[in-house]
């Protein structure tokens, strides 16, 4: 499985890289993210719980930096396993200074074998792609939080106005991950022109659960 892309950060390279190398604020972003503990300068571990299609687990596993160039690259690593399978793969970032952005360039490849694996090549490039892009947008949102932090509150009269602190950091709910995971995969099996049928069905099968859950409910039988 290969990973590769683009984004774009309104920040300069320093603020970015000290957000991905921060272990609170990766521990926020990564769906599915239960832990994670930085074990040295370069080393992290942690534990996901991952979802792909009907197959879910979580997976145990590490995290190595190497070939750091602050604050321009790095390549990372990552080894992680569990009941469901297993990751194994490493990738290389660059950040570049361009009009006032930092933009971002990954790419990476990665093994995966095990019942993850089962789902199919397709849907498991669209559910990496869609976890790499929640990621990414959720740091951006982090980064942007630290550029303008929250008003302090006034003081009272005649004390010293205390320090301004940024908001604490909210991770991703499963179900906010899972809306996106499914948003992705609809976009990428659903030819554009046939959209509207689709959604048009299944708002059709929406009616009729409802209906059958409100007689299962309150038995009305017609």
């Amino acid at each position: 499985m290969e990973l590769n892309g683009t984004y774009t950060f309104a920040a300069p390279p320093e603020l970015v890289w000290d957000a991905i190398m921060d272990p609170e604020v990766l521990a926020n972003i990564l769906p599915g993210c239960e832990s994670l503990e930085k074990v040295s300068d370069r080393e992290y571990a942690g534990v996901l719980n991952v979802r792909v299609g009907p197959v879910q687990g979580k997976f145990s596993g590490a995290v190595l930096l190497s070939e750091m160039n602050h604050p321009e690259s790095f390549h990372m690593d990552i080894d992680g396993k569990g009941a469901a399978g297993f990751v194994k793969g490493g990738g290389d970032a660059k950040l570049t200074f361009v009009d006032g952005q930092t933009l971002l360039d990954y790419s990476g490849e990665a093994q995966v074998g095990g019942r993850i694996a089962s789902v199919g090549q397709r849907l498991l490039d669209t559910s990496a792609r869609s976890i790499v892009r929640q990621g990414l947008e959720s740091l951006d949102r982090i980064i942007q939080t630290r550029l303008a932090p929250a008003p302090a509150p006034e003081p009272a009269p005649g004390e010293a106005p205390p320090p301004s602190t940024p908001p604490a950091l909210t991770p991703p709910s499963e179900w906010d991950v899972a809306l996106g995971v499914v948003k992705d995969i609809f976009e990428e099996f659903v030819p554009e022109e046939k959209r509207p049928l689709v959604l048009g069905a299944l708002g059709a099968l929406a009616v009729l659960i409802l209906v059958w859950l409100l007689k299962a409910i309150f038995g009305r039988d017609d």
